[in-house]
């Protein structure tokens, strides 16, 4: 029996390999100027992302609130992101998702709030958030798919 679970264990790992080798992750990104976006339909471009791309472990989700729609008109978008991520890690995440070289990032480690729940206390998680400003006449789509 030790031979055949060899053999199978050997034929599992290289399906493993082929399916990992040619699995790649593609982002749907919706590029719109200013100026076209109101006579035109935004152009839709795919980006294609190798297995070994960290942005996507960087970039947790976007901030979708009330006050990050504010300041999306600010050119300034919120992403939830790692907690060991840097500013650097978090700029070329978002260069090589979105294709756009963001300008600034400014970074907050934000504490969870204490709750109660019945007569219990708890506390919600902590997590960084990065407020992204991205140059002037550049926009990136952060609500597809949210």
């Amino acid at each position: 029996m030790g031979l055949l679970d060899n053999w199978l264990h050997k034929k599992k790992k290289e399906q493993l390999t082929k399916t990992g080798e040619n699995k790649s992750q593609s982002v749907v990104v919706a590029k719109s100027d200013s100026a076209t976006s109101s006579a035109k339909a935004s152009a839709v471009k795919k980006v294609k992302l190798s297995d070994k791309s960290t942005a996507f472990k960087v970039l947790v989700k976007p901030l979708v609130t009330e006050k990050s729609a504010v300041a999306e008109s600010k050119n300034k978008y919120s992403f939830v992101v790692a907690k060991s991520a840097n500013k650097n890690q978090i700029k070329t995440a978002i260069a090589e998702i979105y294709g756009v070289k963001p300008s600034q990032v400014n970074v907050a480690n934000i504490e969870g709030r204490r709750v109660r729940f019945g007569r219990t206390m708890g506390k919600r998680n902590d997590y960084k958030k990065a407020i992204i400003t991205l140059p002037a006449g550049k926009s990136i789509d952060i609500h597809t798919g949210v």
